[in-house]
């Protein structure tokens, strides 16, 4: 059968995720809380000793289903991700000269069923795929806060010849 291919690898024997992703980008996983009266869930603490940069600035935005946005790149601070609702798949891109991880393009996906802080480190290409069914509901805690005087945010169309990745029928901007 010469059509026939073996599925790789995708979590290990103890049920983590395999991720490969561009280098500098980390994750830091968050408990929820549940009891009789609802849940809660720790966004952000200092204290973790996740990421050297402190909390200066924070939004969260929506992405309705199926749509993306994206491409995004930032070149003089990160994203810290932080999904409360939804299904998201984060395409990463990593173009920077002289990183181990240059060409590399990544798929995450972050969700309210494991929801964990992810760091996306500045000139790393990002697009931002809702692939449930409702809204998601991302929360962002950027290293610095918006300029809106001079925003420090590029943009690639969805196809374009940099990122060798396709979203087949999703679109966005």
């Amino acid at each position: 059968m010469k059509d026939l291919t073996r599925d790789q690898q995708t979590a290990t024997p103890e049920g983590g995720a395999i991720e490969h992703v561009p280098d500098g980008v980390t994750f830091r996983d968050a408990s929820t809380i549940v009891d009789d009266r609802g849940t809660l869930c720790e966004l952000f603490d200092e204290r973790w000793d996740w990421h050297s940069e402190p909390l200066v600035y924070s939004y969260f935005c929506t992405i309705r289903p199926g749509i993306v946005k994206g491409w995004a790149m930032h070149r003089e601070h990160e994203d810290r991700y932080f999904v409360v609702q939804g299904e998201l798949e984060v395409v990463l891109y990593d173009d920077r000269e002289g990183s181990p991880t240059r060409g590399l393009v990544s798929k995450i996906y972050l969700t309210e069923l494991r929801r964990r802080l992810m760091n996306i480190p500045a000139g790393i290409w990002h697009a931002d795929h809702n692939v449930g069914q409702r809204e998601v509901l991302v929360m962002n805690f950027p290293t610095v806060a918006y300029d809106h005087t001079a925003p420090d945010k590029y943009r690639l169309p969805l196809e374009n010849d940099l990122i060798p990745h396709s979203f087949g029928n999703a679109h966005g901007w």
